[in-house]
């Protein structure tokens, strides 16, 4: 098994469920743009992050994007995507990280769950009640739902990252 340490002697092997639209579109919202790279080491050193699984949205002129992931230490979980008639592109994996994540529980000790979005309360509210949740990292802290709030002890915000994970 691979292990890290977060600031001590134990070893630690959390995971990590990440919700890549909810990510990218709320760091892009603040004028900056995340390195993935960057941003996996962090969560590896941070918060012993053994794997990083990214819920995200396929689409076949995306591979070398995919590909580049995968190299930075992602585990991808696709979902297909469809493009409506607006010229849009709709790929929700909200369903794909609840269900990874409860296939996952008796593998790690802990997860930490990336998203802003209230349709993930039941999950992290799960793993809070059974002592599985380690953060709910939020992408920005000016725009996520209040459902999440009652956690607030929990969340972590990433507004005051953008001078460590920023893409240069």
């Amino acid at each position: 098994m691979n292990t890290n340490t977060i600031n001590s002697d134990t070893p630690t092997n959390n995971y990590a469920f990440i919700d890549s639209q909810n990510l990218n579109l709320a760091i892009r919202d603040q004028g900056w743009t995340l390195d993935f790279l960057k941003y996996r080491q962090y969560l590896t050193k941070k918060y012993g992050i053994t794997k990083a699984f990214l819920f995200i949205g396929f689409a076949p002129e995306n591979q070398n994007m995919y590909t580049n992931l995968q190299k930075n230490g992602y585990v991808l979980v696709f979902k297909p995507t469809l493009k409506l008639p607006d010229g849009k592109v709709k790929g929700n994996v909200d369903a794909e990280l609840v269900l990874h994540t409860m296939i996952e529980f008796a593998n790690f000790d802990q997860a930490l769950i990336v998203t802003g979005d209230g349709d993930f309360f039941c999950l992290v509210d799960y793993l809070h009640r059974k002592n599985k949740l380690l953060k709910l990292m939020i992408p920005n802290q000016y725009k996520y739902s209040s459902l999440l709030r009652g956690l607030m002890s929990h969340i972590v915000f990433m507004n005051n990252l953008r001078k460590i994970l920023e893409y240069k």
